[in-house]
């Protein structure tokens, strides 16, 4: 948690940023560097003593090697000035987390002039996780490590609300499955990810115009909103042309569908903003219908 006076004074910045600038990737190539020097990666590539009794910090070049076999993408050594893309620093930074501890001294040994080290995982990643978090919440980033160490998505908090608690029991498998997807993939770091929940949540809601009984889909889809508003009443009119909309928008843009004629998303921000419009639309008609929500 960041103790700085504008934090407290103005409160922290919003996290809408996505991508990792050269002022944040200096401040991260630092922590990185820094716990290469002071050995809290040793944990997982400690370099032994040359007398072979224990071990006495990191092994830089092991931990290099196994980096560029697990993150392809970075390039060694690392550049403070020279920024990988984001989703690479994401990983880099999920590879470390994953091989940090917080150095602990043993003995000393006076002939090389260091100490046999031993570490404390728990505490090692807690504190590289906390360091990680607090530059990404001071910079704004729409980005966080989790407890775990894995990096995660940070969803505006009306939509992180919703999802969080949010339940999913359409007595349909394949709607619940749809659905549950699109909550898993919008959290992505991913923007892969995220435009796949898109065509994951529309799915579902054609999946959710065919649950009530009918002869065809129109009819269906007429049962179901009428169950969640009033038949006639102004809101229930309302719905009807929402979804008429949210059809049209699912059709127009590259969402359902790939043909050439279809317009792409081309931003974060567009996407987090239709996948907000179906969901509240979505929770709407499982809240009317007792299917959850």
């Amino acid at each position: 948690m960041s103790t700085y006076f504008t934090d407290r004074q103005y409160g922290l910045r919003p996290p809408t940023i996505d991508v990792i600038d050269e002022r944040l990737w200096a401040g991260l190539y630092s922590l990185i560097q820094t716990r290469i020097g002071d050995g809290s990666f040793g944990l997982r590539f400690p370099e032994q003593c040359p007398d072979g009794n224990d071990p006495c910090g990191c092994d830089e070049h092991s931990f290099q090697r196994v980096l560029a076999a697990e993150v392809p993408w970075v390039e060694w050594p690392l550049s403070p000035t020279e920024v990988p893309a984001t989703p690479v620093i994401l990983d880099l930074l999920e590879f470390c987390a994953a091989a940090v501890g917080q150095p602990v001294q043993g003995s000393f040994h006076s002939f090389f002039r260091h100490y046999h080290l031993s570490w404390d995982r728990a505490a090692g990643l807690e504190r590289f996780i906390a360091d990680v978090n607090m530059l990404f919440s001071r910079n704004g980033l729409a980005f966080e490590l989790t407890p775990a160490g894995q990096a995660r998505r940070l969803l505006p908090a009306p939509l992180a609300a919703a999802i969080a608690w949010t339940l999913f029991q359409t007595g349909d498998g394949e709607t619940d499955r749809l659905l549950e997807a699109a909550r898993r993939r919008i959290v992505s770091p991913k923007s892969e990810d995220r435009q796949d929940s898109l065509e994951k949540l529309w799915d579902a809601f054609e999946r959710l115009k065919t649950l009530e009984p009918g002869v065809n889909k129109r009819v269906q889809a007429d049962a179901l909103l009428d169950r969640v508003a009033a038949p006639n009443s102004a809101f229930r009119q309302l719905l009807a042309r929402e979804a008429i909309e949210l059809t049209d928008i699912g059709n127009s843009f590259r969402i359902r569908h790939s043909e050439v004629t279809q317009e792409a998303l081309t931003s974060p921000e567009q996407i987090d903003y239709l996948f907000m419009r179906m969901f509240a639309f979505v929770r709407m008609v499982l809240k009317g219908t007792s299917r959850g929500g």
